[in-house]
């Protein structure tokens, strides 16, 4: 087994409860790992051995296009649609963090981390 990670995947993107967050919009930051099995790919040395990154990277950029009140609902959805499209991998954890939220503090970022095995 071995794991993919992409790292402060950068969107800007319109989620929150708040009708100026609708608006305004803020920046976002993603980290992906994916559980999968790297002993073929390592050998074989072909793209189609593996899971592509770039089809992680763009899973996660379509689904922050798609505003949402909770980060946990982006979440949710980036990792049901990694499930669905990339039948190789076993296990994600996905982190959604808002940088610089509205919340009346000096806050860097609040993140929201889930992570689910294949069933």
């Amino acid at each position: 087994m071995g794991i993919i990670k992409l790292k402060n995947i950068r969107t800007f993107s319109f989620h929150g409860c708040l009708e100026e967050e609708s608006k305004i919009g803020s920046d976002y930051s993603v980290d992906l790992e994916v559980k999968t099995d790297l002993r073929k790919p390592s050998e074989t040395d072909e793209l189609v051995d593996t899971v592509d990154y770039v089809h992680l990277n763009r899973i996660v950029r379509e689904e922050m296009a798609i505003r949402s009140k909770l980060l946990e609902h982006v979440a949710k959805r980036i990792l049901v649609r990694i499930f669905k499209e990339i039948p190789s991998v076993s296990r994600i954890t996905v982190a959604v963090s808002k940088l610089n939220p509205p919340i009346g503090g000096d806050v860097e970022a609040v993140t929201v981390q889930m992570e689910e095995y294949r069933s």
